[in-house]
């Protein structure tokens, strides 16, 4: 019997929990299922779900129901976020100037570009070689008084840990608008959203268990952001349309769990990480981990294979029945470097030879051992292909 693939691409998307499945189900059947704007009964079991699924984010992140406006999904929280602080500061006669460190999600940089398009200009903050913003630019970006800052918590092609609560407070105390992407960060790192200080903060229910679809944006100061769609009051305006109830009862439901199981979850998937680092590095001596000098959450393994193709490396890693990811899902196929990794400053060769291994809450040691089991095959298959090729 062949043995059972093994799934390790986690910071691309997760399964849904059994839990969070159970828990949704009733608001796309039974009685459960009206619209929450409306009156009858229907609608107010539909609206009563919401307003749960709403505190259970809010009590998550540290955070006030009435703060926590649901969207589409991260990118959606992204743009949100960016363009909409850059509106803001328009209809306050300020700059639309939208600052964002260089290694930042697509989400963040493609929206920052768009205020670019509206009339505002954009910032790129450089890293260091572990993908740490400099600080110093920080400060000189912050002088110019831009209309938001966008750092994110995690990086989710390296697993970076950026220093939000240092920057959060630079941003207080010049008086910008602070947005983190914290969607690799939940449930993976501690996320205190009163703690941090920031004014602006995106989730995304894929990436804890719920299903895809389902975001939101933690508004911590409503005269920061303006809409960026339009349409009815649902959301006090904030982002209207009719909800996707079941999505956020499921992102509610799986942002509790997530919650509770953090601390517990991020040592053990630490420890996993931690062991299938050494185990490769066992059989394949010159291996390189992306950002290891750097705090790194605890489910992000980026690593180079020197002399080896990413793309060819996950084919053959999804043959012998592993799957991982080149980076970003959302940039698979680009035939070009991780422009996080260019901007750390990693060579091209490394840059093309790497592969993200993330863990999440149905990985398991054997899942460890299955994929460093077939590891050293399939790199000797890819350098050797790649020598074929060289020499062809």
């Amino acid at each position: 019997m062949p043995a059972r693939p093994v799934y390790l691409d986690h910071a691309a998307t997760t399964p849904v929990r059994p839990e969070v499945l159970e828990a949704m189900l009733p608001y796309l059947t039974e009685q459960a299922f009206g619209n929450p704007s409306s009156a009858h009964r229907f609608g107010r079991a539909a609206r009563a779900g919401l307003e749960q699924a709403r505190r259970e984010v809010a009590q998550a992140v540290d955070a006030e129901p009435n703060q926590v406006i649901f969207t589409s999904g991260g990118t959606e929280a992204d743009n949100l976020g960016i363009v909409g602080a850059a509106l803001a500061a328009r209809d306050r006669g300020a700059a639309m100037c939208a600052v964002v460190s260089a290694i930042e999600h697509k989400a963040i940089l493609a929206a920052a570009h768009a205020v670019c398009h509206l009339g505002g200009r954009e910032v790129l903050l450089p890293v260091d070689a572990d993908g740490r913003v400099e600080l110093d630019a920080l400060d000189a970006a912050l002088r110019e008084r831009p209309a938001v800052v966008s750092v994110m918590w995690v990086n989710n092609e390296v697993g970076v840990v950026q220093a939000v609560r240092e920057i959060a407070g630079r941003c207080c105390q010049a008086g910008v608008a602070f947005h983190t992407d914290a969607v690799q960060a939940f449930g993976k790192v501690p996320v205190d959203l009163a703690g941090l200080g920031c004014t602006l903060a995106s989730l995304s229910g894929h990436k804890i268990g719920a299903p895809k679809g389902i975001g939101a944006l933690v508004v911590r100061d409503r005269k920061a952001i303006e809409a960026i769609i339009h349409g009815g009051g649902q959301q006090y305006g904030i982002r209207p349309g009719t909800e996707n109830v079941p999505g956020a009862v499921a992102m509610g439901r799986a942002a509790a769990l997530a919650a509770v199981e953090q601390a517990d979850e991020a040592a053990r998937l630490g420890e996993l990480r931690d062991e299938l680092a050494a185990r490769i590095r066992a059989v394949v001596p010159d291996l390189v981990v992306n950002a290891e000098g750097a705090e790194r959450a605890p489910h992000v393994l980026s690593i180079a294979v020197p002399g080896a193709d990413s793309e060819a490396l996950l084919m053959h890693l999804d043959l012998a029945g592993v799957a991982a990811s080149s980076g970003s899902a959302c940039s698979t196929g680009a035939v070009e470097p991780s422009h996080v990794l260019v901007a750390m400053g990693v060579a091209r060769e490394l840059a093309l030879g790497t592969v993200r291994l993330s863990l999440g809450h149905a990985t398991t040691a054997d899942d460890v051992t299955r994929a460093a089991e077939v590891m050293p095959g399939v790199v000797a298959k890819v350098r050797k292909l790649a020598g074929v090729l060289g020499r062809a």
